[in-house]
């Protein structure tokens, strides 16, 4: 039980999740994270009643449920976090998929299987757009350039938490406790701040690095074993690079700007083995 794939930001293309259902059934992996950002903008933006989402209902249950029918116990564990595009009020009918075991839910969550732990967080720093539910302040109410509050956007559901002062650093801390983390493995939506994977091109020829620095500080402090990230989908076509390391902390990102899927496959007993494919979407 070692070999993962792990995908972000599919925005509910439908060819990008055909071609990872497709690589789930030809190679048969033991878990699938999927980063975040899972549902299509129109769903997110139109839907007043989730239950009419048809991409969830239609699509996304459909062709899970048929996977797993056809892998039987071959089906991996299949990992999910929200991204800061997908409203919560769509994004929470995904539990019923609990209920047929396709895949577990993880954002603020730790699930131990043998010697490794495996945590979700889907929260992002501020960003410049209005839906709200997945943002919150970083380490201080410092905003980025052209960015707004959590506070001043929209929630698609009224908010758990207060944005007037959530902090990602707060909820790690709270996420974490004082568990060990030497075979921690995090599922994040955010990069950490100032890397290979935070890049945003805020506009041409404008690169700045809009990172969480929470979870910067998080890796480098509690040096947990791999970390996943998303959200930032030009940043590795302009870094150049898809994997990082940070001390005993290896680090990768799915994130893509391009019509393929991304896809990172690794070894949870051997990172170094870790490789990146782009897959016709």
């Amino acid at each position: 039980m070692n070999t993962c794939l792990f995908v972000s930001d599919l925005h509910g293309k439908m060819s990008r999740y055909e071609a990872l259902l497709k690589i789930i059934r030809k190679e048969k992996p033991d878990f699938v994270f999927i980063g975040g950002d899972l549902l299509p903008h129109k769903e997110a933006i139109q839907s007043v009643d989730p239950s009419k989402s048809s991409f969830i209902s239609d699509f996304l249950f459909r062709k899970f449920k048929k996977l797993k029918d056809k892998m039987e116990c071959n089906y991996p564990e299949i990992f999910l976090i929200p991204g800061n595009d997908d409203h919560k009020l769509v994004f929470d009918t995904l539990f019923e998929g609990e209920k047929d075991d396709l895949w577990r839910i993880i954002h603020n969550h730790c699930i131990v299987t043998g010697k490794y732990s495996f945590y979700g967080y889907a929260c992002v720093p501020p960003t410049p757009f209005r839906i709200k539910d997945w943002e919150r302040y970083d380490i201080s109410k410092d905003l980025g350039p052209g960015c707004l509050a959590p506070a001043d956007g929209y929630h698609s559901t009224p908010p758990h938490f207060d944005p007037e002062n959530a902090t990602i650093e707060s909820e790690i801390i709270k996420l974490t406790n004082d568990d060990g983390l030497e075979f921690g493995i995090f599922l994040f939506h955010s990069p950490p701040y100032n890397t290979a994977f935070d890049q945003a091109e805020i506009s041409e020829g404008i690169v700045l690095p809009v990172g969480s620095k929470a979870i910067r500080n998080f890796i480098e402090e509690k040096k947990p074993y791999i970390t996943l990230h998303g959200h930032i989908h030009e940043s590795v076509r302009i870094s150049g690079e898809w994997k990082q390391s940070f001390g005993r902390t290896f680090s990768f990102s799915a994130a893509h700007d391009g019509p393929e899927l991304s896809v990172i496959k690794f070894e949870l007993h051997d990172p170094h083995s870790a490789s990146r494919r782009l897959i016709k979407a």
